[in-house]
């Protein structure tokens, strides 16, 4: 299984447009070769290079969303997809866009295939999120993308 994006390749900078500098725009993705048996998908962004000074474990949270339906291939760019988002560090439930603030950061785009559909409400956290699927992981995937706001 892969998650991929015509916008960028994996470790390769993130264009501005999906940014806090640009549009804040959610990029487009592609998952491919996914399991037959899935139900359903999850897909979560995380920065894990977030100062311990801004967050205490390091890890800012952009974007939570599960129960995307099984048949999914591709999320539009702008458009998020069919699905129940959680609350992300911001305090949101939608994408937030890479804002870096201090230096270049990663970003990871985990797509995760489930065996199930979740009874997990909208606006839980990303910890919730990834209770509910343990155990119902049948396969995994992640792109990474970079960012820094240095001009």
């Amino acid at each position: 299984m892969k998650i991929e994006s015509p916008a960028f390749h994996n470790n390769e900078p993130i264009p501005v447009l999906y940014t806090c500098d640009g549009k804040r725009t959610s990029p487009p993705l592609f998952f491919v070769d996914t399991p037959v048996a899935a139900k359903s998908f999850v897909l979560i962004m995380e920065d894990p290079d977030i100062p311990r000074s801004v967050r205490h474990d390091g890890v800012w949270d952009h974007w939570l969303i599960w129960n995307i339906p099984a048949k999914t291939d591709e999320v539009e760019e702008g458009k998020p997809p069919t699905g129940v988002y959680g609350t992300n560090s911001g305090g949101t439930k939608k994408y937030g866009p890479p804002c870096p603030p201090d230096r270049e950061h990663r970003y990871f785009f985990k797509l995760f295939a489930l065996d199930t559909v979740l009874s997990l409400p909208e606006g839980s956290n990303k910890e919730q999120l990834l209770a509910a699927i343990d155990g119902h992981v049948l396969d995994h995937a992640e792109l990474i993308g970079t960012y820094d706001r240095k001009k």
